[in-house]
């Protein structure tokens, strides 16, 4: 009888919630980018969100209205706002959503439970010295003039915004990506709020950050826009937790989405949250 009941405890004891991914796109692109993404987590079973940024997909601001990375990065610092005190998330940035992955973990560590960047810049602090620019910030210029530029402050001022051109787009983001996939982003992708983004710095707290959240890089081995070795000097000076390689361009979620897939879910097993 006490056999009887105590397999009938183990066939009543509810599963383990499942891990809840909150995807942040890169400058120019928006949450439609982790299209593919969602559909997979969310038909295995996974919570998934996607965050449109500020002037970024169907938000409606304009990138030139932007100068401070807190008004980037608002929908995001909102959302995480919202959500229960004792709820954590997966927090998972690309490119320049590594910024708002790091501003995140500083903000609000206690809800975050697994922090994993995608060719995404990775500095602890943010831009606080010309060295973190170099380490964080694409250097395109070996590609010419690969920029349209916008100047909400007016042209003697620096830029407000970029977007890369049409004519680059493929060559420097997309150039293993499904041509399809190309068509998308010509149709969707916005200037990036340049200035607001170089405002992205937070206290230094020493190790704090280390301590709440784990984290875990995803390298793009065949990335032309945060080349390989920009990179590696992230992950050198910020060690993460964990570091996978992806055979891609800049953007894996078009190019080898199956295989980034596999990676986040792995991530998710060995560092973050258990599955």
């Amino acid at each position: 009888m006490a056999e009887e009941n105590q397999e009938e405890t183990l066939v009543l004891k509810p599963r383990s919630k499942p891990p809840h991914f909150v995807l942040i796109h890169g400058i120019s692109l928006g949450s439609w980018c982790w299209y593919k993404i969602k559909c997979l987590m969310e038909v295995s079973g996974f919570t998934v969100t996607c965050i449109d940024l500020k002037s970024s997909g169907i938000d409606p601001s304009s990138a030139d209205s932007l100068t401070s990375f807190d008004q980037y990065n608002q929908p995001l610092t909102d959302f995480l706002s919202s959500l229960p005190e004792q709820e954590q998330v997966i927090l998972v940035g690309h490119s320049a959503g590594g910024l708002s992955v790091t501003s995140s973990i500083h903000k609000f560590p206690k809800k975050i439970s697994l922090a994993v960047y995608i060719a995404a810049t990775m500095l602890k602090f943010g831009f606080q010295t010309d060295e973190d620019l170099k380490d964080g910030v694409p250097e395109l210029s070996e590609h010419g003039d690969v920029y349209e530029l916008g100047f909400g402050l007016g042209p003697e001022h620096p830029p407000t915004s970029a977007l890369i051109k049409p004519e680059y787009r493929r060559k420097l983001l997309y150039h293993m990506s499904p041509q399809q996939e190309c068509a998308l982003a010509a149709l969707l992708m916005r200037p990036g709020p340049v200035l607001a983004l170089t405002t992205a710095k937070v206290e230094e707290k020493g190790q704090e950050v280390e301590e709440h959240v784990p984290r875990v890089y995803i390298k793009t081995l065949h990335d032309r826009v945060m080349k390989p070795e920009q990179q590696e000097a992230m992950m050198k000076k910020w060690p993460p937790r964990e570091a996978y390689e992806v055979d891609s361009d800049h953007s894996p979620f078009f190019s080898n989405p199956f295989v980034l897939f596999g990676l986040l879910i792995k991530a998710a097993v060995s560092v973050g949250s258990p599955i």
